[in-house]
């Protein structure tokens, strides 16, 4: 039996939980800062950084003192490397290893998108996924579709070229005049209107299986705004408008559903083709999009495989999901030295902890 501490600060959330066996979550705790970035349509990665360092502290005392546990009980501490803010992860990760020198625990660092991966391990399915699977990361950073042959194999198989599926979420949202985070409120706004009222672009792209939003993006942004004129450009400051304005006499819940269809029927077709051309036994989603009802719904009736997805809880950063993974790193031997640095950017693959 194995009981991990798990640390995750790559972004907005701080986040302390502690997991017994990869699979049991003793406690979870989790401060978000969307209140702090509401106001500026996405994360402000110095505000980040500091409000990690402010809540850190206070977090994982509450972690460990809803799990019951003590230090000297745990059998590791996980903490996320990358991929993710530089700043926010150095909060983490500091933390992290000076509690790992206080309290002469192993230390894991852990990658963000497999932490995705074994927020499906924390479930309360009677069976865990059987191998092969295959895994779309859909998240504010990130869109991802990888082959997992077992614990710690990997193979990626595309990704988006551009903007990830979350990002165009809160791009548009922002187009739109809605609240961040803009995957939600999207849905919320799309749930009133009608997703053939427009009929915006699936990209193509040259490699079978990766993914292009920004065309998709645009595409609404021409249809919604209209851009400032020459006159509104050059004003009097203070009078000035360098960004397009959202149409009088266009309907936002219409734009939301048929910009949400247009982005999930691009996900889930790409994710339906690569499951048969790989032959797996079941298709999981993970990240912060995979909590979108459309995309849940469309992907169950696009194939006859299993589809798994962890529960709403479970879906945003969670460092539930870094223990889970630290859980099985920890099994397969490995450990991390007190000197490791944050990689903000750090592809998920087999070799991901080759050091």
């Amino acid at each position: 039996m194995t009981h991990i501490l798990g640390i995750e600060s790559s972004c907005d959330e701080t986040a302390a939980a502690v997991v017994i066996d990869g699979q049991t979550i003793a406690s979870s705790v989790v401060a978000s800062q969307i209140d702090l970035h509401a106001r500026y349509g996405g994360v402000f990665p110095e505000i980040a950084s500091r409000a990690h360092a402010e809540a850190i502290s206070t977090v994982v005392a509450q972690a460990m003192s809803e799990a019951d546990i003590s230090y000297d009980a745990l059998d590791a501490i996980a903490v996320t490397r990358g991929p993710g803010l530089v700043g926010s992860l150095l909060v983490g990760i500091n933390f992290a290893k000076g509690l790992a020198l206080a309290t002469d625990k192993p230390l894991l660092g852990i990658n963000h998108l497999e932490g995705h991966i074994y927020s499906l391990w924390l479930t309360e399915a009677e069976q865990e996924p059987q191998f092969p699977v295959l895994i779309l990361i859909v998240s504010g950073g990130h869109t991802e579709l990888l082959l997992m042959r077992g614990h710690g194999d990997y193979e990626r198989l595309g990704g988006t070229t551009d903007d990830a599926a979350g990002e165009a979420f809160d791009k548009v949202g922002r187009l739109l005049d809605l609240p961040f985070p803009g995957g939600p409120n999207i849905e919320r706004a799309a749930s009133e209107g009608s997703a053939d009222a427009f009929s915006f672009p699936r990209a193509k792209t040259e490699a079978p299986f990766d993914f292009s939003f920004s065309g998709l993006k645009t595409a609404v942004m021409r249809e919604a705004t209209v851009a400032p004129s020459a006159a509104e450009r050059g004003g009097t400051p203070g009078a000035r408008r360098k960004k397009p304005m959202l149409r009088s006499d266009i309907s936002v819940n219409d734009i939301a559903a048929s910009f949400q269809h247009a982005l999930v029927d691009a996900l889930v077709d790409k994710t339906a083709k690569a499951a048969t051309a790989y032959g797996v036994s079941e298709i999981l989603i993970a990240g912060g999009v995979s909590a979108n009802t459309m995309l849940r719904q469309a992907m169950h009736e696009a194939t006859d495989l299993p589809v798994r997805y962890p529960p709403l809880s479970l879906c945003t950063d969670n460092a539930a999901m870094i223990a889970a993974a630290g859980h099985h790193r920890f099994l397969a031997g490995l450990r991390s030295s007190l000197d490791f640095d944050a990689l903000p950017m750090w592809p998920l693959s087999s070799k991901t902890y080759d050091e």
